[in-house]
């Protein structure tokens, strides 16, 4: 019951640092505005290289996600969480970058009865997998997939909304998403096999 009580009040006081900084911003306040970049850019890279083809990608989709947010300031209405809003922000930042880089690879299309069979559970952890480790492969996976995996599976976007963003029909979707979750099925037993492999000498 302490620690929990401990845990609530290092994260209320997060949440008030974070507040404090970000009334700085609204002032033009140059300080708080380093502060903010400083605070959140490790966790906002992380959701950049989700989408990246490359750690420098990832950078220059952070960038243009604080120089867009840092513009919008006004619009963030105190509804929900900030870091959350800030986090919508550079997810729309890589999805812009994808949808210029059209003409994009797209997949075939399924059979409406084979996509609509697309398991919501995902195994890929059976084996033991860090997330750190998954998210590596994630980064393998081509453009495509990896952008809707990444909205569908962690974002927790619709196939409505996915298909919207990328400029693709609800069903294309839900195809790729199938393929994609295929692709890292595959690559997580062939690391797992290697492992094994290795161990066994």
């Amino acid at each position: 019951m302490h620690l929990m009580y401990l845990n609530n009040k290092t994260m209320t006081t997060a949440d008030e640092r974070l507040h404090t900084i970000w009334d700085g911003c609204l002032s033009n306040d140059r300080k708080s505005q380093e502060q903010l970049y400083r605070l959140l850019a490790p966790r906002m890279l992380a959701v950049c290289m989700r989408y990246a083809t490359d750690k420098d990608e990832a950078q220059d989709i952070l960038q243009e996600g604080f120089i867009k947010m840092f513009r919008n300031m006004k619009n963030y209405r105190g509804e929900g969480s900030l870091e959350g809003w800030i986090r919508r922000i550079m997810v729309h930042c890589a999805i812009s970058r994808y949808r210029k880089l059209k003409p994009m690879v797209l997949v075939d299309d399924f059979a409406a009865e084979e996509a609509a069979a697309i398991p919501i559970s995902s195994s890929y952890n059976d084996n033991g997998l860090e997330a750190k480790d998954l998210m590596k492969l994630v980064q393998k996976l081509p453009k495509t997939y990896r952008s809707v995996f990444n909205m569908y599976a962690i974002e927790g976007y619709s196939h409505q909304e996915i298909g919207s963003s990328l400029g693709m029909s609800e069903l294309l979707s839900r195809t790729t998403l199938h393929r994609a979750r295929t692709l890292l099925k595959d690559m997580v037993a062939k690391l797992t096999m290697r492992e094994e492999h290795c161990l066994a000498g």
